[in-house]
């Protein structure tokens, strides 16, 4: 790798800042910037030169085609591909690429999830370009296509995707700190971003290992597996040397996202056998969005180039930490300033203390939401297994902040601040340093670390849309209270600590500095009366609230039937997802688990005949004894199977939503369970050389 290459690749597929202003007259540079930066209007005239532009640009870099690039409830990406080819109308073809087709496509509407907003007969809808995104190139074996980032609503305007509602939370955050910030003075602040970095776990295995697994094919997870005799007791692949073959991909993933404009910094080994983790560096909540599912489907093409498989699953293996997403958020304004930034003197930074307030009192008055904005049904697995954030939300602070909160609760305001103290190692030849003013508190779901928030619940698999809208839209909510209250003041800074002070008092059982992976917790954080929604079924309920649906709606960041219907998405995806489980896994027991078991439990018996008949006196207890063990599993997992097929085709026969959602979870989980126990067992009992895929040992070391 040359020296300069990641400046000679940087954004080289993407129409950057600089391209535009190479393909894009001075006049509708400024004017597509006004519209960016300032929302104001794009005129149809400068829409037509931006389209020329972005055309040009895709040519001279071997594109055909271009594509409205969106994300619908599905949680994926998706992408309809037109090429540029037209006709002059007499037969010659020409390439075209018009202002209106780049600001609207026209997907099918009723082919995604829309929990009812759209009926099979009622198609149309709409694509519209989000030119806070910017456009890029997308590269597969070969072929480049121009990939627009746009928003996907329905044809009565309800929006049909994870884009819309973010970037009206974004404008809504936006409006209502700007609301904060005027009033202390800050006249010049315009508007403020949330600012967003997605760490993302993930494991990689060899692929012709995972091409022998039909339930990580079909799943994503294992839904069968025996624990080898190592696991991740010695702590010794977090952070450790990373392996040859590994370090090749991270190369070749960081050359493409990096032409992708992707700022990807950190890349290291976590805490499971086969797990990894990359992070990038901060950028605005929308573009963080994008570069994610990026990220995702990046991680998943380069892996295939080396022969690996990329798992995204939060819990593809049983017994070893699964993976999650942690979304870094914090407050930028346009001058600059970081608003979740203490300061040297975080006590006497009203405005670092009402911003702070706000986010604890928004994360405990909609703690369900946000519980919700990261549950899917892989973090099911995770959340609270000893290895992630318990499903409890809750908040870490830190000694600074409690303690600047506990002199506001005693005394109304705080006069002092404990700060970072000199670091001394005891080793001469190590410089002193001073160390954070705080410690981190990687159990806690929503801890503070240092200038942001971050949110530790999030899946792996799931786009951060989700989790940044919720967020968002709840500290908007409680920004405008604040707002309402201090704009009606005859005493400013009076106002300002009343406010601090009270909704700091009223929503403090939501911190907690300890230990969240301790059972003594969930005892405790019963008592303080916090949620514990251990699934995603229980949390779902919580979007139709209303008190949910009055804090969206007020904000302008959902309406009640787009609400509505993601509850049916969300109930109805959970069924989806757990009845391929169930059903993959009936295949795999009775096609693949079950005969090999047989033949294994023959060979057993054949062998205490052959050695019986040879020798009668022979002692072949304990051939007896493993084929009476393998026989009696045998039979449990044979039980087990007919049980959950029967299960399963009852839950086809109920009514799609909660009611079937809530089936699955309390008949169809354990009726899996029971299949899985006996055959993982079995694993440990049968020939290596009779079973038939590949175990975790040979997945998780053998890379």
């Amino acid at each position: 790798m040359q020296k300069n290459m990641i400046e000679d690749v940087f954004a080289t597929r993407v129409f950057s800042d600089e391209v535009m202003q190479q393909y894009l007259p001075k006049k509708t540079y400024a004017a597509l910037k006004s519209t960016m930066e300032n929302g104001s209007e794009l005129s149809a005239e400068v829409a037509n030169v931006v389209a020329h532009g972005m055309k040009e640009w895709a040519l001279a870099n071997g594109a055909t085609h271009y594509t409205h690039w969106f994300q619908p409830m599905t949680g994926a990406t998706a992408e309809k591909h037109d090429s540029f080819i037209s006709t002059d109308g007499e037969a010659k073809a020409v390439l075209e690429f018009s202002g209106k087709e780049l600001i609207k496509g026209e997907p099918d509407a009723s082919s995604f999830p829309s929990g009812g907003l759209r009926a099979t007969f009622e198609a149309r809808g709409y694509t519209a370009w989000d030119c806070t995104s910017p456009a890029f190139l997308k590269e597969n074996a070969g072929v480049t296509v121009l990939c627009i980032p746009t928003a996907f609503c329905s044809y009565t305007g309800e929006a049909l995707d994870k884009k819309t509602p973010l970037l009206r939370s974004m404008e809504a955050i936006s409006k209502q700190a700007v609301r904060i910030l005027h009033l202390f003075g800050q006249t010049e602040v315009q508007h403020v971003d949330c600012s967003v970095g997605a760490e993302q776990e993930y494991f990689l295995i060899d692929r012709e290992k995972y091409l022998k697994r039909e339930d990580l094919i079909f799943t994503g997870r294992t839904l069968f597996g025996a624990m080898p005799p190592k696991g991740q007791e010695l702590d010794d692949h977090y952070f450790g040397a990373i392996r040859e073959r590994q370090s090749q991909f991270m190369r070749d993933l960081n050359e493409e996202l990096w032409k992708l404009g992707i700022l990807a910094k950190t890349q290291h080994n976590e805490v499971a056998p086969g797990q990894h983790e990359m992070a990038p560096i901060y950028t605005t909540a929308n573009i963080a969005t994008d570069h994610n599912q990026l990220v995702m489907e990046t991680m998943k093409k380069v892996a295939r180039r080396h022969g690996l498989e990329c798992l995204l699953h939060e819990k593809p293996f049983d017994g070893v930490n699964g993976s999650g997403k942690h979304d870094n958020w914090s407050l930028v304004t346009d001058t600059g300033v970081n608003l979740l930034s203490p300061g040297k003197k975080p006590h006497d930074n009203k405005l670092f203390l009402i911003f702070l307030a706000a986010v604890v009192s928004a994360v405990d008055e909609y703690a369900p939401l946000l519980r919700l904005s990261a549950a899917c049904p892989g973090n099911d697995h995770r959340l609270g297994g000893d290895e992630a954030p318990p499903a409890i939300i809750s908040i870490f602070l830190g000694e600074q902040l409690q303690d600047i909160l506990d002199q506001i609760l005693r005394k109304g305001t705080a006069d002092h601040a404990d700060s970072g103290e000199a670091m001394d190692m005891g080793v001469q030849t190590i410089p002193n340093f001073k160390k954070d003013a705080t410690d981190r508190n990687r159990t806690s779901p929503f801890a503070f670390t240092g200038n942001k928030f971050e949110f530790r619940m999030v899946g792996s698999s799931m786009s951060i849309a989700g989790p940044n809208t919720v967020l968002n839209a709840a500290v908007a909510e409680i920004l405008s209270k604040m707002a309402d209250k201090l704009e009606k003041a005859d005493d400013f800074d009076s106002a300002v600590d009343e406010v601090i002070h009270d909704y700091l008092r009223d929503h403090q059982h939501i911190i907690f500095n300890g230990n969240g992976y301790a059972p003594e917790w969930i005892e405790e954080a019963k008592e303080r009366e916090l949620p514990n929604l251990r699934t995603m079924v229980d949390a779902t309920d919580y979007l139709t609230k209303e008190d949910s649906i009055k804090m969206f709606e007020s904000q302008g960041v959902f309406t009640r039937p787009e609400l509505e219907s993601r509850a049916e998405i969300y109930y109805e995806a959970y069924a989806k997802a757990l009845n391929i489980e169930a059903r993959t896994m009936v295949k795999m027991a009775t096609k693949q688990y079950i005969p090999a078991v047989i033949s294994y439990v023959t060979s057993l018996a054949d062998s205490v005949n052959s050695v019986t008949k040879a020798c009668p006196d022979a002692d072949v207890s304990v051939q007896k004894d493993m084929l009476t063990r393998a026989s009696v599993l045998l039979k449990q997992a044979k039980d087990a199977v007919v049980r959950l097929r029967e299960e399963d085709e009852k839950a086809s026969t109920l009514e799609e939503g909660k009611a079937q959602a809530e089936y699955f979870r309390d008949v169809i989980c354990p009726a899996m369970d029971a299949l899985r126990a006996p055959i993982d067992e079995l694993e440990n009992m049968v020939d290596k050389k009779l079973w038939p895929v590949p175990a975790y040992g040979e997945m998780l070391f053998e890379v």
